[in-house]
């Protein structure tokens, strides 16, 4: 909790945010992540990525294959045809040590032993969540290996600003620092240049709803069958910037999301089905939530003009991505 009273709750399986509490315009405290009420909803998830760490590896990889130092490895096959978030146990699924610093502060730990999921090296992560006086949650991900690697963190929060028990993010105002973003094939693997977003339903350079253009007859939201790509920010890797301004219409709160990362994968939830409980009852239809993903871009370790996520011994692995709130 922090001075205002807003409060974050986070478990330490799969270092998952499970309710994330700020003030909406008339000062009254809204949950605006989804998720379970219990522990066993979350082992039984359909939906395992709510307010999860994805890694060792978030996003794609093509046919779970990369080579590394003149070795090939084999991922597991999770999504499709591809390697998804890490493998069949990615970070989602496993116990952190977790410790609570302060009122206003967490720190998890993992160490991700070599040849888990079949990735190399003894990766030991540190993640740090602060939810501080002015109502922004910052994360801090710090990485290191003994063998050379690939990492790419992310968090994998389903937001909806009038409250999780909302049924659409359609009225959501959006606005991406992004002028290009990454076309890919059918099994959502990036063709390789970013395209440009200019004179398309994916330009959010200026502000437009979520619900706006989602259903337009273009290659890219149909692949998507919706919003669910990675947009490239106009800024230099690692240099901490707005990359996302999100607000509801109902509750008056305003998201801006400040990152290290050279993208943000957007995801509107087109897979969720409504099929299960969430939170208080609550049923997740499609398109209930958006998903913004600062990292690192999919299937990088297999692009060489991407930015790298090769991680050597000696080397730390850094990435920091602050969710702020206010009333718009």
């Amino acid at each position: 909790t922090n001075a205002n009273g807003a409060e974050a709750t986070v478990i330490n399986l799969g270092a998952k945010i499970v309710s994330l509490s700020v003030p909406d315009k008339n000062g009254k405290l809204v949950d605006i992540v989804l998720g379970h009420k219990n522990l066993s909803d979350y082992l039984s998830s359909a939906e395992p990525s709510f307010g999860a760490v994805c890694g060792r590896v978030a996003n794609r990889i093509a046919k779970g294959q990369f080579s590394l130092e003149g070795k090939s490895y084999q991922l597991a096959v999770n999504n499709g045809p591809n390697s998804l978030h890490g493998g069949i146990k990615g970070f989602m699924h496993v116990i952190w040590d977790a410790r609570q610093i302060d009122h206003q502060t967490v720190e998890l730990t993992y160490l991700s032993k070599d040849g888990e999921e079949n990735y190399p090296g003894n990766l030991s992560v540190k993640l740090t969540y602060k939810l501080n006086d002015d109502n922004a949650l910052e994360s801090h991900y710090e990485a290191t290996t003994d063998k050379t690697t690939i990492v790419n963190l992310t968090n994998h929060s389903y937001f909806n600003l009038s409250g999780e028990q909302d049924l659409s993010i359609y009225d959501h105002v959006t606005t991406i620092a992004a002028s290009s973003y990454l076309p890919t094939d059918d099994t959502m693997i990036p063709l390789g240049a970013p395209a440009p977003v200019a004179g398309t339903p994916m330009d959010f350079t200026t502000p437009h709803t979520l619900g706006e253009r989602i259903d337009s007859d273009f290659e890219a939201l149909n692949i998507g069958k919706g919003y669910d790509h990675c947009y490239v920010l106009d800024k230099k890797d690692g240099e901490m910037a707005l990359a996302v301004t999100c607000s509801s219409p109902k509750t008056g709160i305003e998201m801006k999301i400040y990152t290290t990362e050279p993208g943000v994968q957007i995801y509107t939830a087109n897979w969720l089905s409504g099929n299960f409980d969430g939170k208080n009852g609550n049923r997740y239809p499609a398109r209930c939530a958006v998903c913004f993903e600062t990292q690192h871009f999919p299937d990088s370790i297999n692009h060489p003009g991407y930015p790298t996520v090769i991680l050597k011994p000696g080397e730390k692995f850094e990435s920091k991505t602050t969710f702020a709130f206010g009333i718009k």
